[in-house]
């Protein structure tokens, strides 16, 4: 454990190459100009270089910028959240249309001061983008809503692609790292996603570094698994500032691959694994990968009839 004043130095692994070519600066201008939020910029997510000037992928970020949660983890900021932007959902769709996306995801700030969460606005961004660009895939990454399941309802109802919730730690660790939610309530969420739309993929994402153990992730994942999670990612935490919580260990790419398998081994249908990993890195060849797995799942059902 590292002491109040120990910081750990970061290996050479986690270096970032950056790269402002005309994709990312284009990309930037368009989400001032369209006044949208990413979580890729909020969050200050290393791999922005990459998807935005590489892949030509972001991550929107519906609901506003200041979220009702101080998660010590999170670099999004905390506070009073301003009205709602009902417009929110066309602008949105508009710039999926204009960037020409095959996957888009959408998450959102937690809105505890909304009775619905949020519902109705993430619901409706959905079907907005159904309706100008429907081939696209869509992956939804709400909050809890507060264990609300008529919220969530709200949002499943729009049929989204894949519905992916952040488990975030493990379970011992889970008050101290997240503000409000809780351990067992993400779990739950996950499974009545699944038990309302079961042909719908769901996903949950593990941040490791905080002080945890190998048994606990082990344990996570078949927590994940008990709640018939499809998709897991697991990536390094970071620190965003000397205000959050510490890194308490730098995990190697060669105990990422063997994380890995051991999911694998358990059943998701994909992972993705590794220091710069984060919930929605390259999720255009998740959503591929379960589609393919639950067919195969279903293909296997019917022979045995």
């Amino acid at each position: 454990m590292t002491t109040k004043e120990e910081y750990l130095r970061k290996p050479d692994w986690l270096k970032i190459k950056l790269n402002t070519n005309e994709n990312y600066t284009g990309l930037k201008k368009m989400m001032r100009e369209q006044n949208l939020h990413t979580v890729c910029e909020e969050a200050k997510c290393p791999n922005i270089h990459e998807c935005w000037a590489v892949r030509r992928t972001a991550t929107f970020m519906i609901l506003g910028a200041i979220c009702t949660r101080a998660c010590r983890f999170c670099a999004v900021k905390t506070g009073l959240p301003t009205e709602l932007d009902l417009a929110e959902p066309e602008r949105v769709a508009d710039s999926v249309v204009t960037m020409n996306l095959k996957h888009v995801v959408i998450t959102a700030v937690a809105r505890d001061d909304l009775k619905d969460g949020g519902s109705a606005v993430f619901a409706e961004t959905v079907r907005a983008i159904r309706r100008k660009n429907p081939f696209t895939t869509i992956e939804v990454l709400p909050s809890d809503m507060g264990g609300v399941y008529e919220n969530l309802k709200t949002l499943m109802d729009a049929k989204p692609d894949i519905l992916n919730h952040n488990i975030e730690t493990v379970r011992r660790l889970s008050d101290r790292v997240r503000a409000r939610a809780k351990y067992n309530r993400s779990l739950e969420l996950l499974q009545r996603a699944k038990e309302m739309y079961p042909e719908i993929p769901t996903k949950s994402s593990l941040m490791i570094g905080l002080g945890e153990t190998k048994e606990e992730i082990i344990e996570t994942m078949d927590d994940l698994r008990a709640h018939d999670v499809n998709i897991m990612t697991i990536g390094q935490y970071l620190q965003p500032s000397k205000k959050h919580l510490k890194v308490e260990k730098y995990y190697s790419p060669e105990e990422f691959n063997e994380l890995k398998q051991i999911a694998l081994t358990k059943g998701f249908s994909h992972c993705e694994a590794g220091p710069l990993v984060r919930s929605s890195y390259h999720a255009d060849e998740q959503v591929n990968a379960a589609a393919k797995h639950m067919q195969a799942q279903g293909d296997k059902i019917l022979e045995a009839k």
